[in-house]
């Protein structure tokens, strides 16, 4: 995991419709990951513990993402695709497959 964004600051709003369309790609890569399920628009679930959702700050996006159900979320940035890349990357490292 590569934490890069901020962490819980004031004015970072959960994403929106319009973010979330605009990350649609690596959303549907999540949508194919064994084990995850998406409960609400952008907001992932493993099991029954919440593990993945959205922020918006700009045009920046920021995952928060849980890799252990013991943990707590870290937040990284996944404005470009390579950053979408690594997130998926290490979800499926992190066997939350």
């Amino acid at each position: 995991m590569h934490p890069g964004g901020p962490p819980r600051l004031a004015g970072v709003q959960h994403a929106g419709p319009k973010t979330l369309a605009s990350i649609e790609p690596l959303l549907e890569r999540l949508r194919a990951v064994d084990g995850l399920v998406e409960k609400r628009p952008g907001v992932f679930y493993r099991r029954s513990k919440a593990c993945l959702h959205f922020h918006e700050e700009g045009s920046d996006v920021y995952a928060d993402v849980r890799l252990d159900p013991g943990d707590d979320f870290v937040r990284c940035r996944v404005t470009t695709r390579s950053e979408q890349r690594g997130l998926v990357r290490d979800l499926l490292d992190a066997g939350t497959t």
